[in-house]
């Protein structure tokens, strides 16, 4: 039966756009499907972790989201104030920027962090995918699906005509949002609670800037009794577009139907929250998002895949939403460029579902927790059983006396607390992987973690972990990272001068999506020392580093010869793509690429 393509993505998200530019980049054919009739139009995720960027830099977007995005340096600080025109009560420095933190973000990627929203994101990342041969059909709504031994025939509507019609893929993937519907006709099994909370937000417009440019900051926390209600029991002024468009943020009691959202109860809030009555603002939308705790134990069944919201469904608290949802995206990409080429066996594409289901969890969590961990900030600025207890609270904090000095020490711990949100480089880069596509090392102990594994990236290269970034050094001279001479739709193997072996497998094995880096080479020098420093492995040593950066397989000491590396790296390739050998590998037949003339695994840019 003749397919209409090789991956049907149902939902046009930062998890579906990313899907389909993965597998654009690879020349492999997908089409999206959305229901809406454009992309995101509310500023929705917009913080931009260390980790989504280095996927951003791996599939070729990175310095485009870097022009259309806050810089690093504007994320700053985040403030708890009365009022952003108002007396402050403490700030924290956030998101690595902070003296302490900095060189930490530094040494950990060749990539910073920024703030994008998704209206400007999602444009980036379908729009490179539809330029790479990504087709798409907007108003358009998946109903179901049936699946066979050779494809996925899904049943589409036409939500402009009315008309119903059948599309046939080879795979599928379900990126269709936290109330997906393609989850729901998997049954795929979901724990948690969803709607637990509630808040309003409200996008407006207005000149803040003598507040805020003196002090940049992309989140302001507003103590004020006005909007103290909720785990985190304080109102929100997070800029979008510093420093002219905002939104305003205050939790509500879901137990008492839905809020006040009239114009002039909002106003009266935004007044409050800036702190000036004589500021001007024009609203441009107020809408109620609720606060979910659920995930998916379990991402794909047969030829279907589900990412990014569809699986995990919480809080924006720790800004892990977006960043998520893409590097699902970077997981499945390859492992279904390899399925559809017919350079993997089933357990691959099973693969997707061990490795990032943990995470997921783990992401649903941290960011409930991350709300629950204002109750002790909360504390400081509140004196129960006072007419106001926020009122109350504030004077507390500033008073001289023995109460005001426990309050203020108390502020401390509870800053201490925050920073597993705020500064949670750990949680964001120290993800490890247990699947069929790793192979543990035949000495495998426990890792052992050498500070806060939440706080703290800790590099190494152990099979199932991010390849470490280091910085070598190319033939002009120019610095390039470790995560640059890997990825990009391709195996690695990484040695050094000593592992002439490896280099040698590598060129009898000859297949198409297999490449060799020697660090030690004029292509490629380790002037700086900084991958011996590390490596984990001698120079004769070699890591099987996988499309996605994830180290697959390594080997510590080097081969014998020849021979035994090709044998080792031969079994190695084989157990991780799930294949009985490596015989039927053979150069991709370029009538089946996006644009019937870009073969598969050509990266281009």
């Amino acid at each position: 039966m003749t397919h209409e393509t090789d991956v049907l993505i149902v939902g046009s998200g930062p998890t579906g756009s990313a899907v389909a530019l993965a597998l654009a980049n690879a020349g492999v054919r997908c089409h999206i499907v959305s229901r809406g009739n454009w992309l995101a139009d509310s500023p929705r995720a917009h913080i931009t972790n260390q980790r989504a960027n280095e996927v951003f830099r791996d599939l070729g977007i990175a310095d485009e989201i870097a022009r259309h995005a806050s810089p690093w340096e504007l994320m700053g600080d985040t403030t708890f104030t009365t009022s952003l025109a108002g007396p402050e009560l403490i700030r924290m420095r956030t998101w690595g920027t902070g003296d302490d933190r900095r060189g930490d973000y530094l040494r950990a990627s060749p990539c910073g962090m920024v703030d994008i929203i998704q209206p400007l994101l999602e444009p980036i990342l379908f729009g490179k995918a539809a330029e790479k041969g990504a087709t798409f059909a907007f108003n358009t709504e998946y109903l179901a699906h049936e699946e066979d031994s050779d494809g996925v025939m899904a049943t589409l509507r036409d939500r402009l005509n009315g008309r119903e019609y059948s599309f046939r893929a080879r795979y599928m993937v379900g990126a269709d949002g936290g109330r997906s519907s393609v989850v729901e006709h998997l049954k795929l099994p979901i724990e948690g609670q969803m709607a637990r909370a509630g808040t309003v937000y409200t996008i407006f417009n207005a000149d803040l800037a003598k507040y805020i440019q003196h002090r940049p900051s992309i989140l302001n926390w507003i103590v004020t009794s006005h909007a103290s209600f909720g785990e985190i029991g304080m109102g929100l002024l997070r800029a979008i577009r510093p420093w002219s468009q905002w939104i305003a943020g205050w939790g509500f009691d879901i137990s008492k139907g839905e809020p006040d959202l009239s114009e002039a109860h909002v106003r009266e809030r935004i007044k409050v929250l800036i702190g000036d009555p004589n500021v001007p603002f024009d609203i441009v939308r107020t809408s109620v998002w609720y606060v979910n705790q659920a995930y998916a134990t379990r991402y794909s069944s047969g030829r279907v895949l589900c990412g990014g919201d569809a699986v995990h469904r919480h809080p924006p608290s720790s800004g892990l939403g977006s960043n998520t949802c893409v590097q699902d995206a970077h997981n499945m990409g390859w492992k279904l460029a390899y399925a559809v080429r017919g350079w993997a066996g089933p357990k691959l594409l099973e693969s997707y579902s061990e490795e990032r289901a943990p995470v997921g969890k783990q992401v649903v969590l941290r960011a409930n927790q991350s709300r629950l961990d204002y109750a002790p900030l909360n504390a400081c600025f509140r004196v129960a059983g006072a007419a106001d207890p926020v009122a109350a609270g504030i004077a507390r904090f500033r008073d001289p006396g023995p109460e005001g000095v426990a309050a203020r020490k108390a502020m401390q711990a509870a800053l201490d607390l925050k920073q597993t949100e705020f500064n949670a480089q750990g949680v964001e880069m120290n993800q490890r992987y247990e699947s069929s596509a790793v192979i543990p090392d035949r000495d495998a102990q426990p890792e052992k973690w050498l500070r806060d594994r939440d706080l703290y990236n800790q590099a190494t290269t152990r099979p199932g972990a991010k390849i470490p970034h280091a910085w070598l050094v190319g033939p002009d001279g120019k610095r390039v990272s470790t995560l640059d001479v890997t990825g990009k739709g391709l195996f690695t193997v990484v040695t050094g001068l000593a592992g002439t072996a490896w280099k040698e497998a590598v060129k009898r094995l000859d297949l198409p999506f297999l490449r060799i880096v020697v660090t030690g080479e004029a292509e490629m020098q380790d002037l700086y020392c900084e991958w011996q420093r590390v490596r984990e492995i001698e120079e004769a040593g070699a890591l099987l580093v996988r499309p996605d950066g994830f180290v697959a397989w390594r080997e510590k000491v080097g081969a014998r010869d020849a021979d035994d590396a090709t044998a080792k790296l031969r079994a190695a390739l084989c157990a991780v793509l799930d294949l009985p050998s490596l015989s039927g590998i053979r150069e991709p037949d370029k009538s089946l690429s996006a644009d019937g003339g870009l073969p598969s695994f050509v990266f281009t840019q």
